[in-house]
């Protein structure tokens, strides 16, 4: 091919760059019909709506809770991880896009060389012998290549590459969200660890309260000793799982610093109850159509879908031939004081086709198994979608039983209350033993702490809903 075909040739050949792109192209899943639902609507405490804001926890209205919320998206170093891999796979759809471009390279070289003059036939000359000469040589030049992309593998790369930088995105949405849930999990756990301590020493006031009563009775001469030593014993054992807890708090605290990336040494007292936060009512719950596009687990199943789907094209790419445009420039010479004159120059201009023959069917079964992941990305994008809606409804459904259940709770507590009253003044009027007095106790204990358990669960499904249907993470840079 002479340099007048090659110049014919290259308009039509730059004419048919960008013609084509092979392979299916992605669409977007269809979002659920709100007839869906999620079986569930959690009684007074949800609301069907666009679902909380990104900083849902502020609705819990405490600003010392957002201040260790922000300090853990800032300082947790498995949220520093995940960014850096979203960084990463932003590098790489610059360095995929880079190939849509001209392709330049600069080569230089210095060697030494003998030519075997026998080689080409020189093996005497006027019945002598010429000797292989030796010099130093000199190259520098450079080339530039263009692949025309004709069936659009490059271009379904860089779609590939981007679907994959936005599922990473998404998945560190998704991280910054669940430690946010995490951190107000562990706050609200440390909150109800200190009144589970407080509730503690309040009742064992309580048994301090029996213990004194049954020795006045028993120097009044109207007690016995069997009395005293029973009232002691159930101080002694509720005394006994006063430890328990707080080993449990130190342990919530040790938490809580690893989730804001410290050391516990250097987290500051936690001194939270339950009521130095509000209950957030109603919660916003994500109607399912809006549920896709803000949950950031099913936009990350979505972007994987699309880069198995841009996999597909690259594989039926490979089955067809690829154009490659060139050109170089080489100054080779002896004389390294005249490598940049022009008798020493030489120029090469090309076209390359390569087009697969036979590959033992290699490159379709690379394109069948492309096709088979993607109708798994497929699949697991619909089991995304699935658990989620099987979460929310499982939220809401429970906290519907929250609110009937703290609402028997506090009639319990307060039946128990009234009971250890009357249960007491009997005893000291000698009406009862003391054996009514202690089970009355014991159930008072029961009650005011399976209260306290009923109010922390409704806390903490709220944050879980919360966390099921807020949005995430708004990146740097998006």
């Amino acid at each position: 091919m002479n340099r007048k075909t090659i110049a014919a040739t290259l308009p039509l050949l730059l004419l048919a760059s960008g013609c084509k792109t092979v392979g299916p192209d992605f669409t977007a899943p269809a979002a659920p019909s709100e007839q869906a639902g999620y079986g569930a609507n959690g009684g007074q405490r949800a609301a069907l709506a666009e679902g909380p804001q990104a900083q849902w926890w502020k609705a819990f209205g405490s600003a010392p809770l957002d201040a260790l919320v922000e300090r853990a998206l800032a300082g947790n170093h498995s949220l520093a991880a995940s960014r850096a891999t979203l960084a990463k796979a932003r590098e790489r759809i610059a360095a995929v896009s880079g190939r849509k471009l001209p392709q330049v390279d600069a080569q230089a070289r210095a060697q030494y060389e003998q030519i075997n003059l026998s080689a080409f036939g020189f093996d005497g000359l006027g019945g002598g012998t010429i000797g292989n000469p030796e010099f130093d040589l000199y190259t520098v030049g450079g080339g530039v290549s263009y692949d025309l992309d004709l069936f659009g593998r490059n271009r379904r790369a860089l779609e590939q590459a981007t679907a994959q930088a936005e599922a990473q995105q998404r998945a560190t949405e998704a991280a910054h969200l669940v430690i946010a849930g995490r951190v107000v999990g562990q706050v609200l756990a440390i909150a109800a660890l200190n009144d589970r301590i407080d509730t503690e020493r309040k009742l064992l006031a309580e048994d301090e309260r029996n213990v004194s009563l049954t020795e006045a009775r028993r120097k009044a001469g109207a007690g016995t000793m069997v009395e005293v030593l029973s009232a002691q014993g159930q101080l002694a054992g509720d005394r006994a799982g006063l430890p328990a807890l707080e080993q449990q708090l130190a342990e919530a605290r040790a938490m809580l610093a690893i989730l804001l990336g410290i050391s516990p040494a250097e987290l500051e007292p936690t001194g939270f109850g339950l009521d130095d936060f509000v209950l957030p009512v109603p919660v916003p719950v994500a109607l399912p159509s809006a549920l896709v596009h803000k949950r950031p687990d099913i936009l990350e199943a979505e972007a994987r879908l699309h880069a198995a789907v841009a996999a597909v094209g690259m594989a039926t790419a490979d089955l067809y031939p690829d154009v490659t445009l060139g050109a170089s420039l080489t100054q080779s010479t002896s004389q390294p004081d005249r490598i940049l004159s022009n008798k020493f120059n030489a120029f090469d201009i090309f076209a390359g086709v390569t087009a697969p023959i036979f590959h033992g069917g290699t490159l379709k079964a690379n394109k069948r198994g492309a096709e088979a992941e993607a109708r798994a990305a497929a699949e697991q994008y619909q089991q995304v979608v699935t658990e989620a809606f099987g979460q929310v409804s499982g939220l809401l459904s429970a906290l519907e039983s929250d609110s009937r259940e703290l609402s028997a709770r506090h009639q319990a507590a307060e039946v128990a209350d009234r009971s250890l009253y009357l249960s007491r003044r009997s005893f000291q009027v000698g009406n009862s033993g003391i054996l009514q007095v202690l089970d009355a106790n014991r159930s008072y204990q029961r009650a005011r702490l399976s209260l306290l358990e009923s109010r922390i669960r409704q806390y903490q499904n709220v944050a879980r809903l919360h966390v099921a249907t807020a949005g995430g993470w708004i990146s740097e840079g998006k």
